[in-house]
């Protein structure tokens, strides 16, 4: 864990220099905590792609902290930033998702690296000397398929898959039916970004999440349904994040690509906004370069 938070640190370069460094140089010795600097702060996160919403919202914690604790110094403001900071981003109260076998339901648009981040969370699973199984329920677009099988053959994972164009929840439903016949822990599902119209891939996502819970019987549970998000988006991917929690109910959030950003503020806006947490971010092209979300080491990393 230690060797990601240096990798966490180097992925997070263009977002430190946005949003660290600039809230740094804004709290340098003698400024004056006055509405000037507090607007300061609002403007780097704002440029950070935190939002708007929340950047005032921090921004009037915060001083309303500094205020309550009688700061005097604006070198003492960093570490009551840092601390609503991860005030926000912590959801505790909202814990994963967990049914027998582990049912993991991955939407999203084409191109956000979807496939990729179920064969580095497969990886992830297997390292840790844990069962997995694919469903490659993306039937829409050969590649898809082709993709989770190479991941399938990298880490060790079986695969269920079907012809093209074959019905997406019966692919779902027969690999949580595999996995509960061979003793399996997890089941990782892929699913298509795009069909002709966003009412019928909200509607095909629905049929597979009913699926999946009729496979997994009374007293299985739900599956657990993770959005993964191109951190490049920025507020963009927050609008798609609304568009599929409305439709669908996501309860995690897998944010990749936040080496290749300086909007890594997006994190805060997600949970500030959607009161979804981030489970999972991506730092790299290596299958190390994904690793589950912890708060703390992100802020940390951010102002390091």
């Amino acid at each position: 864990m230690r060797s990601f938070f240096q990798r966490l640190k180097r992925g997070l370069t263009k977002t430190k220099q946005r949003l660290g460094a600039e809230i740094k140089e804004t709290l340098s010795e003698g400024a004056p905590l006055d509405d000037e600097l507090f607007e300061e702060i609002e403007t780097v996160l704002i440029g950070a792609d935190c939002g708007v919403e929340v950047a005032e919202d921090l921004a009037k914690r915060v001083r309303e902290r500094c205020e309550r604790d009688k700061v005097g110094r604006s070198q003492d403001v960093l570490s009551r930033i840092k601390d609503e900071m991860l005030a926000t981003l912590t959801l505790d109260h909202l814990a994963p998702v967990v049914s027998s076998p582990r049912v993991t339901l991955f939407v999203g648009v084409n191109g956000v690296g979807k496939t990729t981040s179920i064969g580095k969370i497969g990886h992830h699973y297997s390292q840790a000397g844990e069962s997995v199984i694919f469903a490659a329920a993306d039937t829409f677009r050969a590649a898809a398929g082709e993709q989770l099988e190479i991941w399938a053959e990298r880490t060790g994972a079986q695969i269920v898959r079907s012809a093209s164009g074959a019905d997406p929840a019966a692919v779902a439903f027969d690999a949580v039916r595999a996995a509960q016949a061979r003793g399996l822990k997890h089941v990782l599902i892929d699913t298509a970004g795009r069909l002709h119209s966003k009412s019928n891939l909200m509607a095909e996502l629905s049929k597979i999440g009913r699926s999946v819970t009729k496979a997994l019987g009374d007293g299985g549970g739900e599956p657990e349904v993770l959005l993964v998000m191109d951190a490049t988006t920025g507020q963009n991917g927050l609008m798609q994040a609304t568009e599929f929690t409305k439709a669908i109910g996501v309860n995690g959030i897998v944010l990749t690509k936040l080496d290749g950003t300086a909007k890594g503020g997006i994190v805060l806006g997600i949970a500030h906004q959607l009161k979804i947490p981030v489970r999972w971010v991506g730092v790299g092209e290596t299958v190390e370069d994904l690793e589950t979300f912890e708060p703390k080491e992100f802020v940390d990393a951010l102002f390091d």
